[in-house]
């Protein structure tokens, strides 16, 4: 191959790079709040349409749409459908749902640049999104059973003989009860076993939680979410503009008067060191970098690589995806913990992020459960989650993964950085971690 024909391949190589341009989100408000009047899709629909707004690109270029969620009304399957109908979008303009727990929302992104690498499109925008004060609120099993066979009972003798079986505790409405089926725990109970294998303490999770809230109010006070929090105006004419669950005037010290939440003998997690169940979106903006300089936009980050793992262990490691994912991500690509200039990473627990740690500062877990010679070392906590995390900011599962993406994206600028990993662990013991490149360094 001649010397020019090796830079045609360079040069298309280049044009096809999966890139982020841009990145909104509704600010994240505590359940029960301003959203309770949307519906699922309504609430998804504000950051797709938002991202049009804020770099005007016309809908019709829009080549797919993807929005995450992890629980989902059975009428809105699609979600990602019917939020990109309601924000505007063309009606020829594809779009799927991805549901893979809280790594929903980076699996759509994910596929998004694999399908741009290859060339099967140009421009696609990748959301998540979570509404807890819309759950779908199910009956009992029983009701639900005697209700199918009513459907196909024919004589009113059939339809009373069905009815009987009812008990009046059957008609007690069962919300999500948010426990893995396979363990049969909820995410705090397989946190706390992650506690006691990794001998995570109370004052640590108290500190990092502190330091959570904290960093969040100091982000939030320089202005660095300004730019793509769009605020929402509800039907009263309120209008919210800022994350509500963040405190950035608590301390470790308060923190640990609050009794524990999962565990109440020997628990360290308590409602104030996890993220609380929050509702809200985020949409990201994705383009071929050809496609993006046609267009005359700056992007913020290549999407350069990425792993999709399972834990070893559902008990003992539900909540480990970043250590079982970051380590052979930055392998495979031949860095460094030290040539990674930004982290962002999902704070379901401040626990959960210290048993981690841990593990990524741990030879022996990266030799028996990783295949890895040596471990990769802790996360520098001066590059990890400088704006605040989910402790602080709120966790809408599906749109917090849309949040850490952008937020990475903008670090990357902000700290002058080359290289940002972002990684999330998720329910049902699945992990991500995602390679993002500075483009003014490449």
């Amino acid at each position: 191959m001649t010397l020019a024909t090796q830079n045609v391949y360079a040069g298309l190589a280049k044009k096809r790079r999966p890139v982020i341009v841009r990145g909104v989100r509704t600010p994240f408000l505590k359940s029960g709040g301003a959203y309770s009047e949307l519906r699922d899709h309504e609430l998804a629909a504000l950051p797709l349409r938002h991202i049009l707004d804020k770099t005007g690109l016309p809908a019709a270029e829009v080549d797919l749409v993807t929005m995450g969620m992890v629980v989902q009304d059975v009428e809105t399957t699609n979600v990602a459908r019917e939020a990109m109908l309601t924000a505007g979008y063309p009606q020829t303009t594809p779009a799927y749902t991805v549901s893979m727990a809280g790594v929903s929302p980076a699996m759509g992104a994910m596929n998004i640049a694999d399908m741009i690498a290859l060339g099967r499109l140009d421009v696609a925008v990748a959301g998540g999104s979570e509404n807890f004060s819309d759950l779908p609120i199910r009956m009992s099993r029983n009701v639900r059973k005697r209700t199918v066979k009513l459907a196909t009972a024919k004589s009113t003798a059939e339809k009373l003989k069905v009815l009987a079986g009812l008990r009046p505790t059957d008609l007690i409405p069962e919300p999500p009860s948010g426990v893995d089926v396979t363990t049969g725990r909820s995410m705090g109970q397989a946190c706390e076993a992650m506690v006691r294998r990794f001998g995570v303490t109370r004052v640590n999770s108290d500190e990092f939680a502190a330091r959570s809230h904290q960093l969040g109010g100091a982000a939030w006070a320089a202005g660095h979410y300004r730019e793509d929090v769009v605020p929402y105006v509800a039907s009263n004419g309120r209008e919210v503009s800022q994350d509500d669950s963040m405190r950035a005037d608590t301390t470790a010290v308060k923190l640990s008067r609050l009794t524990p939440s999962f565990d109440k003998d020997n628990g360290i997690i308590t409602a104030g060191n996890a993220s609380g169940l929050t509702d809200g979106a985020g949409a990201l903006l994705m383009m071929s970098a050809g496609a993006a300089r046609e267009r005359g936009l700056q992007p913020l980050a290549v999407v350069s690589d990425y792993f999709i793992t399972g834990v070893t262990d559902m008990h003992t490691e539900m909540l480990l995806g970043p250590a079982m994912s970051i380590p052979r991500l930055l392998a495979r690509n031949k860095l460094a913990m030290d040539d990674i200039g930004v982290f962002e990473l999902h704070e379901a627990f401040a626990a959960q992020i210290l048993a981690n740690q841990h593990a990524l500062a741990s030879d022996k877990f990266a030799r028996d459960e990783l295949g890895l010679d040596a471990a990769p070392g802790a996360i520098p906590l001066e590059r990890l989650n400088t704006w605040g995390g989910s402790v602080a900011l709120g966790n809408p599962f599906a749109g917090t993964g849309a949040r850490i993406m952008n937020t990475a994206a903008r670090r990357l600028h902000h700290d002058n950085a080359r290289h940002a990993v972002v990684s999330t662990c998720a329910g049902g013991g699945l992990g991500i971690a995602m390679l993002l490149e500075n483009p003014d360094h490449t």
